[in-house]
């Protein structure tokens, strides 16, 4: 297919509400950004029937489960941040080295960047992604969080924690 074919298909999906353009976070001092947006399928039944996965086998295909769990938190923060007063955006984070947040949130002057990890574990390499974050924009940086299938809230140093994802209807 062509890309004005696609961006064509894609510009339909969307407006259908079938499919979320994520776009790219930038920063003038970083020079290694991908711009590519990123694409979340809104209804994750949908993709699941499409790609002919149950639940039993999508709970054993943990990487197709990490990517369905990455869109519904997406589409739950952005739920949650249609109820404040200040307006909210919302990117992605992707360097050339792949390192990448699947989440930025940007508010008055300030940002925050989610990591979604479907493991019940999580160490200090999982917050490579929200440190390089917080190293492109230091004064804006306010927080970075990875939200995982755990049960305990942990600092990771600097403005870096590790929340379960219940946490977000708590």
């Amino acid at each position: 297919m062509s890309r004005p074919t696609i961006r064509g298909y894609i510009t339909l999906l969307s407006h259908i509400f079938l499919l979320d353009e994520l776009p790219p976070w930038h920063s003038k001092r970083m020079k290694r950004l991908v711009k590519t947006p990123k694409l979340h399928i809104g209804d994750t039944g949908l993709a699941s029937s499409l790609l002919g996965l149950d639940a039993e086998s999508l709970w054993k295909d943990r990487a197709t489960f990490g990517r369905f769990l990455e869109t519904f938190v997406y589409q739950e923060l952005r739920r949650q941040a249609s109820w404040h007063e200040d307006a909210v955006t919302f990117s992605h984070f992707r360097d050339k080295d792949k390192v990448e947040v699947d989440i930025v949130l940007e508010s008055r002057g300030r940002t925050a960047g989610i990591e979604v990890k479907a493991g019940s574990t999580v160490g200090s390499d999982d917050f490579c992604g929200l440190r390089k974050l917080r190293s492109a924009d230091p004064k804006a940086f306010v927080a970075g969080v990875l939200l995982y299938d755990g049960e305990t809230t942990a600092s990771f140093g600097n403005n870096l924690y590790a929340v379960p994802i219940s946490h977000l209807w708590s």
